[in-house]
């Protein structure tokens, strides 16, 4: 007689599940979007070596800061300008399959009244959850998204991001690491500007300042000014009176391995005024050295220009004439606090610094330059 077949037999065997970590995926979506006190920014990328291969963007002006240095709120129509963007945001993140996001908001909602609130609108209206930002963490982001353009002969860095409601300036130490490690010691800053009990050689971070003036805030500041010349030079002044409090402000200052690493609208407009590009091109801008002497001399025609005629100049643009001014205020002071031969151009900053932090932290990039 045949053996009877035991119950069960022939069944397959449930799968046991790996103890061993997945291994990232390189091929994974990753959105960093940025709500600021004046525009609403989107990158949907994805990591290729190591780097970031953008595959989808936005960007709009939204001006959620306007009125607020007067009412300390944010408006309905701003709300409601913010809120429509953001709807666009959405549509792409879902369009994408997008898994892998930080959404953050700054200076406009840190200041306002309402800025939980909003962000609880944003929430119920929209369906994507913001979050606020300190300004330590943005101050950071925007540092380690400028480590492709550190240059390795450089010992000292000055990191500025100007941005709509507020300057982060970051001012960095690298003679403690060796020259081809500087890049990669500045991205690994993701982890924090004081990183404990890391083996490998550490950027210092000397100081750091959040100026509470951005270029929308120092406009608004001046907005009552009628002479041009006198508001710039009135808002140049002002801006930096803020930077008493920065220690490398008292310090003697440096120029041999000194880099400044310029990252918003106003530096990449600046360098493209520069260039005289009638079309804005990213990989002319991005990583441009610009001698002080370049900057300081478009700064001169934009101000001999005038408002009127700053609004008729293609290399301006519409959205950007009302700001730029405020911008080159800022940029003219820490040429005249830091004088020094040159400034690096980065088209890039607080997105940017989101994606490599996620990307980093999944370790899907590659950790080489």
């Amino acid at each position: 007689m045949a053996p009877k077949r035991r119950k069960g037999a022939g069944a397959f065997p449930k799968p046991v599940e790996s103890i061993a970590p997945r291994s990232p995926d390189p091929t994974a979506l990753y959105a960093a979007l940025d709500l600021g006190t004046n525009s609403c920014r989107m990158l949907i990328a994805q990591p290729k070596g190591n780097q970031i291969h953008v595959v989808d963007s936005f960007s709009k002006s939204v001006q959620l800061g306007q009125g607020l240095e007067s009412h300390g709120r944010i408006s309905r129509a701003s709300s409601a300008r913010a809120v429509q963007a953001l709807r666009i945001c959405q549509q792409k993140l879902k369009r994408h399959k997008v898994q892998n996001m930080r959404l953050v908001a700054t200076e406009a909602c840190r200041r306002a009244k309402n800025g939980a609130g909003f962000l609880a609108h944003v929430r119920r209206e929209v369906g994507l959850d913001l979050e606020i930002i300190t300004p330590e963490e943005e101050a950071r982001l925007a540092v380690i998204s400028c480590a492709p353009l550190v240059s390795t002969k450089s010992e000292q860095i000055l990191v500025v991001d100007i941005g709509g409601g507020s300057t982060e300036l970051v001012w960095i130490d690298l003679t403690a690491v060796a020259p081809r490690e500087r890049p990669r010691a500045i991205m690994r800053l993701h982890a924090g500007f004081h990183p404990k009990d890391s083996v490998f050689p550490a950027a210092k971070v000397v100081d750091w300042i959040s100026v509470p003036l951005g270029v929308a805030t120092l406009r608004d500041q001046f907005r009552d000014v009628q002479d041009d010349t006198a508001r710039f030079a009135l808002m140049s002044c002002a801006f930096e009176e803020n930077l008493v409090e920065f220690a490398p402000y008292q310090g003697d200052q440096v120029r041999d391995g000194f880099q400044i690493i310029g990252t918003s609208g106003t530096v990449t407009t600046v360098a493209a005024s520069h260039l005289g590009l009638k079309r804005y091109d990213r990989t002319k801008v991005d990583g441009l050295r610009m001698t002080s002497e370049q900057i300081n001399k478009v700064i001169h025609e934009y101000i001999s220009l005038g408002p009127a005629g700053r609004r008729r100049d293609p290399r301006i643009g519409q959205d950007r004439q009302a700001l730029i001014m405020s911008g080159s205020a800022i940029l003219q002071a820490l040429l005249r606090v830091w004088p020094t031969d040159s400034l690096s151009v980065a088209d890039r900053g607080l997105r940017e610094g989101l994606l490599y932090a996620q990307m980093c932290a999944d370790g899907v990039l590659e950790d080489s330059w």
